[in-house]
């Protein structure tokens, strides 16, 4: 039977005794970790979210509160009033910050009962995702995953202290908004007073807070919900977090330097790590030559080498046709690799087929020979550069791509990711930052025919590239730069286009007429013609900058409530129908397909 608190109100918390506190009176409050009885002394692990204390319920104290404690099971809520008392030598635990001390129990009150979980409220125990998430409210109960929440919030927190003192302003921008979908797709919401229109969720700040720039507030940041309909991953949400920021009268440095700042801050607040010296600096392209993606983990090697130049004409015609047709013929010297299984070069092989990739050739280098089915098509000379170009010693393996660019930069770079991990080649204590800058512009999209922005469409050219605007667009790079954490891309920004012109011209290479441009940003159009001064900004991935803080796999550890990869609450059911008079309220009507027998 549940009791009221009555005058049993908590003093401390579950983590706070010590040594220092024995022979004090206090009342703890929490869950029922665990009960066990030793011959009739009961001890209960009594928890809460800061962390354990053991009580003790003796038979020869109060003979009533040890009645109803043998009542007690897990996940009960109580309130017990005791006193601090050393733990009985021999019997002191280490592992907890108040393993030296236990709670002799005068006083109880089983403030509510509770059915047996569905699982342990414990970590290290195997939950299946789904049923974690079904019952969230208890998978939150468990250490680590409350811990992800804490640094959370002890994050955001550091975020807001840096930027007040730096005098930025928060400010609200709006959630309902109009649609301009020029990237993912854009949540909905019909409007009721105005039949057939429709607000979007933000996909981001970014028209609103270039407007406040505008408006002269200099200096603006949020802590954002933002919202995509896209497909989902570990490391993405329908709705996630960022923390956002805009800045007048600066350029990229000024942004990248205030960024590492608050880096700075975060690290030594959570975690109490010095971040000291500037973040390295690359570009887009010596990313992708050295590592194949553009959000390279700089925390091993594993650096790919170009052969394309070599491997024209060679005798193994994938190499060759390759290289001597727009493609590119790459190679990463795995150190120590040849102990490798076949069996384990074959599953690499399919690995990279996940990228793209339609084979993976491969050469060990051992004291005798270099073993591998495509060496008899090497020359002596070849053989020789690919050994100077690649450094491959004794004990080497060497892996091979050779295909279009895209395809072997993407397969090799997620390769070099996946032997980081099969190797244990990184220490996970480790944090790497490193700024990408010079992106492209803009790329051409195959299916569309066109060009699109690689950022967005208000990112401004570099100065030195603004003549090939007219001329090479496809060459111009813009003024935008990615911050990159441990091979992740944890933030993102660009110096803005501050003249109209410019934007109008950039929206027109997008192949968005005038009237669309008008009709989806004529707004923005309208706020570049009234003086706006020059600016840019970052957003930075709350989720993900914790999740990897976290040392977790997915983001949806750091989040309360998370999606599935299906974008559905597994805990309230939602996305869920609605009654058809709330349809008829918003002038709509469903027209879903039926599924096939």
């Amino acid at each position: 039977m549940a009791e009221n608190i009555g005058n049993l109100k908590r003093t401390h918390n579950c983590e706070a005794l010590r040594s220092k506190n024995i022979g004090e009176e206090v009342v703890l409050a929490g869950w029922v970790q665990r009960r066990r009885d030793h011959g009739g002394v009961i001890f209960i692990d009594l928890r809460d979210r800061t962390g354990i204390t053991q009580v003790v319920f003796n038979p020869e104290g109060n003979k009533d509160v040890h009645e109803k404690a043998h009542n007690i099971r897990s996940e009960y809520v109580l309130a017990v009033k005791g006193k601090v008392v050393p733990r009985p030598e021999g019997t002191v635990n280490p592992k907890l910050p108040t393993g030296e001390i236990e709670v002799l129990v005068s006083d109880l009150k089983v403030l509510n009962e509770s059915k047996t979980p569905p699982f342990m409220i414990e970590d290290d125990i195997d939950i299946a995702e789904t049923l974690r998430l079904k019952y969230r409210f208890l998978d939150l109960r468990r250490p680590s995953v409350a811990k992800g929440l804490i640094m959370r919030h002890k994050v955001s927190t550091s975020v807001r202290n840096f930027l007040n003192g730096e005098g930025f302003l928060d400010i609200e921008t709006p959630m309902l908004t109009k649609s301009t979908p020029e990237g993912a797709r854009d949540y909905l919401v019909p409007s009721r007073v105005n039949a057939g229109a429709f607000y979007a969720l933000p996909q981001s700040p970014q028209l609103f807070k270039q407007i406040l720039m505008v408006a002269g507030f200099d200096r603006y940041y949020q802590i954002v919900k933002c919202f995509r309909d896209e497909d989902l991953r570990a490391d993405r949400q329908p709705e996630f977090t960022q923390i956002d920021m805009e800045m007048s009268f600066i350029d990229r440095e000024d942004i990248m330097a205030m960024a590492e700042k608050m880096m700075a801050r975060i690290f030594k607040d959570v975690l109490g790590l010095e971040l000291t010296g500037h973040f390295p600096v690359m570009t887009y392209d010596e990313t992708v030559t050295r590592y194949g993606l553009d959000k390279p983990d700089i925390r091993f090697g594993l650096e790919h080498v170009d052969l394309t130049e070599i491997m024209k004409g060679c005798g193994f015609k994938v190499f060759a046709d390759a290289a001597s047709k727009g493609g590119i013929v790459k190679a990463i010297n795995v150190k120590g690799g040849a102990t490798l299984s076949r069996k384990d070069l074959d599953d690499l092989t399919a690995y990279v087929g996940n990228y793209g990739a339609r084979g993976m050739a491969w050469i060990k280098v051992t004291e005798s020979e270099w073993q591998s089915p495509i060496v008899k098509f090497f020359t002596d000379e070849e053989i020789g550069r690919i050994k100077e170009l690649t450094g491959a010693e004794v004990g080497d393996l060497l892996l091979f791509g050779s295909d279009k660019a895209e395809v072997v930069n993407e397969s090799l770079g997620n390769l070099r990711n996946e032997l980081a991990r099969r190797l244990k080649l990184v220490d996970a204590d480790t944090y790497s930052f490193l700024w990408v800058t010079d992106f492209p512009l803009l790329e051409y999209d195959g299916q569309t025919k066109r060009h699109v922005a690689i950022h967005h469409p208000f990112t401004a050219p570099l100065d030195e590239d603004l003549s090939l605007i007219d001329s090479e667009p496809a060459k111009a790079r813009s003024k935008a730069y990615d911050l990159v954490l441990n091979g992740n891309e944890v933030g993102g920004g660009s110096i803005r286009i501050h003249d109209q012109s410019l934007q109008q011209k950039v929206f027109k290479l997008l192949n968005i007429s005038e009237e669309e441009a008008g009709a989806k940003f004529g707004f923005l159009l309208d706020a570049l013609a009234f003086g706006a001064p020059p600016h840019g900004g970052i957003a930075m991935g709350l989720d993900r900058l914790v999740m990897i803080m976290s040392g977790v796999d997915s983001i949806r550890d750091v989040i309360a409530f998370p999606k599935t990869q299906k974008a559905a609450c597994m805990m309230t059911e939602a996305p869920s129908q609605v009654e058809p008079e709330q349809l008829t309220e918003l002038n709509l009507s469903l027209n879903i397909p039926k599924k096939e027998d």
